[in-house]
């Protein structure tokens, strides 16, 4: 069944207005500590921000960690945390379920350095779109960037809606992902990061695509917070998205061997028996734009392929109702 439904959004609307309230600000005074699920073996922007003194006050505090980018703004729009981060596609449909939160700044993106593949074993058939028609690729998560990636690549290369529909996505943990390939019980292992370096290493696969070569440097993802959070707690808003902001550039302004040894002293610091060895694949963020500022184009991209898809109707949901940029020092050249 495909995650992230509508009718599970949209049952959890129901529940906003009763939950995160208390963890809101009360009269003057504005929440200075912010709940947040993290991520084994990494290092998310805000806990860099945080270690590197940029949230001016503001701290975190570590409750957990995510599964997916949809459960992680699910649990931000009930208030079971105070922020999540999610492929922009997802959020635009939760938005579009009418949940309350809003975009504020991008986290993650698509580089020459960062990027996912597309990956076939050397001597397969598959050389092209149609030929993945009847057969299996593996996305860790349904209704996500790897699905969305997929279909507008199919899209492009002239396939019909119902021959997309002949191509098999099937959900494989992404550290098992090489191993169905490499064991042909996938035929396409959709592959990022270290996983995907270490892949490459072992030899014997190539790419039948990039989504750096199909969209060029994009920002894919956005950390939301609530609408009431932002409404009680501006200054603590700003503090959080400066803070984020000024991280991301930090990242593109030093060498990258600093950049990981300071990642890595972050998680040997927080002692949560973590195998840190991802950490030195570390090449970037993917955040192309200055300061994590988020464009219109990144979530109609996306907006446009849920319609194609059946997923919203037309003109249910805008680019300009899910973000703002309006918290982001950047956005107007005033970050110093």
């Amino acid at each position: 069944m495909r995650t992230f439904r509508f009718a599970v959004a949209a049952a959890l609307v129901a529940t906003l207005s009763a939950c995160g309230s208390a963890a809101a600000g009360q009269g003057d005074r504005q929440v200075t500590e912010l709940r947040y699920q993290g991520s084994p073996g990494t290092v998310i922007l805000p806990e860099l921000a945080q270690d590197l003194g940029f949230l001016n006050g503001v701290t975190l505090k570590w409750v957990g960690n995510t599964i997916s980018g949809p459960q992680d703004i699910q649990s931000a729009a009930t208030g079971q945390t105070d922020f999540g981060g999610a492929f922009n596609g997802a959020v635009a449909k939760l938005v579009a379920a009418r949940a309350p939160i809003k975009a504020v700044i991008s986290y993650y993106g698509e580089d020459k350095e960062t990027f996912n593949g597309y990956y076939v074993l050397d001597g397969s058939p598959i050389k092209s779109a149609r030929d993945l028609i009847g057969k299996k690729v593996a996305v860790n998560t349904l209704g996500a960037h790897l699905e969305a990636v997929l279909k507008e690549y199919l899209k492009r290369q002239g396939l019909t809606k119902d021959e997309i529909k002949q191509v098999e996505l099937v959900v494989v943990p992404p550290v098992n992902t090489e191993q169905s390939l490499r064991q042909k019980q996938i035929d396409v292992a959709t592959l990022g990061g270290i996983l995907r370096d270490k892949a490459v290493e072992r030899g014997g696969i190539h790419p039948l695509f990039t989504d750096y070569e199909l969209l060029g440097a994009f920002n894919a993802g956005t950390y939301v917070l609530r609408d009431d959070f932002i409404a009680k707690n501006p200054d603590t808003t700003r503090k959080f998205v400066t803070g984020v902001a000024k991280a991301i550039e930090w990242t593109k302004s030093h060498p990258r061997d600093e950049v990981v040894a300071r990642l890595k002293s972050i998680i040997a610091k927080r002692g949560r028996s973590e195998d840190a060895t991802a950490i030195g694949y570390w090449k970037s963020y993917g955040v192309s734009s200055t300061g994590g500022v988020i464009g219109a184009k990144e979530f109609q991209t996306w907006i446009d392929w849920l319609q194609r898809e059946g997923e919203l109707r037309p003109g249910q949901v805008k680019a300009a109702d899910v973000y703002t940029n309006a918290y982001n020092p950047f956005a107007n050249g005033s970050a110093k």
